[in-house]
C-alpha cells in the first residue's frame, strides 16, 4: 500500500510539473505576440483607460471580435499584475490549468483509472496547441474551460440526470457566449442531440433543452453584459459582434485565414504532438465503441467537421473537440502502440526543432517581401550556445526513455511530451520572440523616448501600441510625426506622401522600421 502511495504521489507530482512547463513557463519573460495577443491586450489596456467596460476598442476603433468576459478577466489581472505579460497572460494559464485539472477529474470519474486520468491530463497540458492557447493573452482557453465544463456535465447527466448537473450545462454555455460567442451553444447542443439519438433516448434530450429553468440560468448569465449594454444603447456592439464576426467568419474568409476540407486533417498530428501516435487506437475504437466513447468520438466529430467547412480556419479551432481525443488517450494509456512508434512523431519533431540554426539559413528570402525577410534573417541569427545545449538535452532525454526496458511506453510518452514542451518553450519561442516581436518592443520604446506623435501606415502590429502605452492611428504622418511600418510598406509610404518628403530612419529591425517624417507636402 504505502509502494502505491508513493507511485501515486509521483504521478500527481508529475501532472503538477507538466502544468508548471505546459501553461506557466516563461509567461511573464516573452513578449506578446502579434497579431492576437497584441490585439486582446491593447483592447483591454484602451477598455481600462476609459473606463468603458462593455464595449471595446482597438486603436481607438471598435473592436466587435468579441464578447466581454476575456476582456474583463484580463483587466482585473491587470490591475494586480500591472500591464505587463503576465498581467495579459495569467488569465488564459489560469483557465488552462482548470481545464487541465477538470479533463483529470473527469477521466478518473468516467474510468476509474488514475493512470487514465493522468494521461488526459497530461496531454491537455503537453500537447502543442493546448500549450500554446494556455499561454496567449486570448480568449481561448476560457472557451475550451467552458466547453469542457458543459460537455462533462452533459454527460455526467446522461449517466445519472439531476436538475444541478443541469443547469451547470446552462450556465457553462451562457460563460462561453460571454467568452467568444454562440460556439459555446451550438456545440453542446448538437453534439448532445446527435448523441442522444444514437441512444435512442430523444426524449431524454428533449427534456433537457427545453428545461425553463436551465434557459433561466443562461439567460440570466448573459445578462450580466447584455443587459447594461442596452441600457447603454449599444446594442449594435451585439450585432456587429454576431453577425459580422461570427457568421460571416464562417461564411468567409476573414484576414487571410483561409483553408480547404482537409486542412485540419493534415494539422491534427501536429496540434496533439506529441500523442500523435496515438490518434490510430482512437478511431479503432469505432469498431466497439461504448457509451463514452461514442460520446467523445461524437464531440471530436462534429467539430472536425464543423470547421472544415469554415470559410475561416484557424489551427486552434480544432482544440474545441480535443479535449475528447485527450480523454481517450487516457482511456488508451494500456494499449499503446510499440514504444518506438509511439515516440517517433515526437522525436522527428525534436529532431526537426533542434536543426533549426541550420535550416532557417537555408530558407529561400522572397526581396519582395522585407518583412518576412527581415523576420527570418533576425531568427537565424538568435539561436545561441544555450539553444543547442537544450535542444541536445531533449533529444538524450528522448531516446533514454526510448532505449529503457524498464520505462513503459505511456510514461515514456508523458516524459517525452514534458521535454519536447521544454525545448519549444525555452528554445524555439524565445528566437521568434527574438526575431519577430523584440523589434516591435524596441520601436515601441524608440518611439515613447522620442516623445513625438506616433502614426502607423497599413501596419497591424497591435503590440507596438501596447508597449508604447498609447492608441496609434493608422494613417499617413504629418510633418514631425513618427510611422511606424513594415519594411515592405515604406515604398507605398513614401509614393503618397511625395518625393519631395523625407523619411529619416529611428529605428530599423527584423522587419519593421520607426520613421521620421520631415520635410513639406500637402498630405
Amino acid at each position: 500500500m504505502l509502494e502505491q502511495d508513493r507511485l501515486n504521489g509521483a504521478q500527481i507530482s508529475f501532472l503538477f510539473v507538466a502544468i508548471l512547463i505546459g501553461f506557466w513557463s516563461n509567461l511573464w519573460a516573452v513578449p506578446l505576440f502579434d497579431l492576437d495577443e497584441g490585439a486582446f491586450s491593447q483592447a483591454t489596456s484602451e477598455l481600462l483607460a476609459s473606463g468603458h467596460w462593455l464595449t471595446t476598442t482597438l486603436n481607438g476603433e471598435p473592436r466587435y471580435d468579441k464578447p466581454i468576459l476575456i476582456y474583463w478577466a484580463q483587466a482585473a489581472s491587470v490591475l494586480l499584475f500591472g500591464k505587463t505579460e503576465l498581467g495579459f497572460r495569467f488569465p488564459s494559464a489560469l483557465c488552462a490549468t482548470a481545464w487541465c485539472f477538470m479533463a483529470f477529474r473527469a477521466t478518473f470519474a468516467f474510468t476509474a483509472s488514475l493512470n487514465a486520468a493522468i494521461v488526459a491530463a497530461s496531454a491537455v497540458a503537453l500537447s502543442l496547441m493546448a500549450s500554446i492557447i494556455g499561454h496567449a493573452a486570448i480568449a481561448d482557453a476560457m472557451l475550451n474551460l467552458w466547453i469542457a465544463a458543459a460537455m462533462f456535465d452533459i454527460y455526467r447527466h446522461y449517466l445519472e440526470p439531476t436538475r444541478r448537473r443541469l443547469l451547470r450545462v446552462y450556465l457553462w454555455m451562457g460563460l462561453g457566449f460571454l467568452t467568444k460567442g454562440p460556439i459555446a451553444i451550438a456545440l453542446p447542443v448538437i453534439v448532445s442531440l446527435a448523441f442522444y439519438l444514437l441512444q435512442r433516448q430523444p426524449l431524454r434530450w428533449l427534456k433537457a433543452v427545453i428545461d425553463p429553468y436551465g434557459w433561466l440560468v443562461l439567460l440570466a448569465t448573459v445578462s450580466i453584459w447584455m443587459v447594461p449594454l442596452a441600457l447603454s444603447g449599444q446594442t449594435d456592439f451585439f450585432f456587429h459582434f454576431l453577425f459580422d464576426h461570427n457568421l460571416t467568419r464562417y461564411g468567409s474568409t476573414l484576414q487571410g485565414h483561409g483553408g480547404k476540407p482537409w486542412y485540419y486533417l493534415l494539422a491534427l498530428p501536429l496540434i496533439v504532438m506529441p500523442f500523435t501516435a496515438l490518434l490510430s487506437g482512437v478511431f479503432a475504437r469505432l469498431r466497439r465503441p461504448d457509451a463514452l466513447d461514442r460520446y467523445l468520438l461524437l464531440w471530436f466529430g462534429v467539430v472536425f467537421v464543423f470547421f472544415s467547412f469554415s470559410g475561416t480556419q484557424l489551427p486552434h479551432y480544432l482544440l474545441y473537440g480535443c479535449t475528447p481525443l485527450f480523454l481517450l488517450f487516457g482511456r488508451a494509456w494500456d494499449r499503446l502502440p510499440a514504444k518506438f512508434w509511439t515516440l517517433a512523431p515526437a522525436l522527428l519533431f525534436a529532431l526537426l526543432l533542434a536543426s533549426l540554426p541550420w535550416l532557417l539559413p537555408l530558407v529561400p528570402v522572397d526581396t519582395d517581401r522585407p518583412y518576412e525577410a527581415g523576420i527570418v534573417s533576425l531568427a537565424a541569427r538568435s539561436f545561441t550556445l544555450d539553444y543547442t545545449i537544450l535542444s541536445a538535452l531533449v533529444l538524450g532525454a528522448i531516446l533514454v526513455l526510448l532505449l529503457r526496458k524498464s520505462v513503459p511506453a505511456w510514461q515514456a510518452l508523458l516524459g517525452t511530451g514534458l521535454a519536447l514542451t521544454m525545448q519549444v518553450w525555452f528554445g524555439v519561442v524565445p528566437v521568434l520572440a527574438a526575431a519577430q516581436q523584440v523589434p516591435v518592443q524596441e520601436a515601441a520604446q524608440r518611439a515613447r523616448d522620442i516623445g513625438a506623435p506616433v502614426v502607423s501606415y497599413r501596419t497591424f502590429l497591435p503590440t507596438f501600441s501596447v508597449y508604447r502605452g498609447d492608441i496609434t492611428p493608422n494613417r499617413l504622418p504629418a510633418p514631425g510625426e513618427l510611422v511606424f511600418v513594415k519594411l515592405d510598406r515604406i515604398p507605398d509610404l513614401q509614393r503618397e506622401l511625395g518625393a519631395e518628403v523625407t523619411l529619416i530612419p529611428e529605428f530599423k529591425k527584423g522587419g519593421v522600421a520607426l520613421l521620421l517624417r520631415q520635410g513639406a507636402g500637402g498630405n
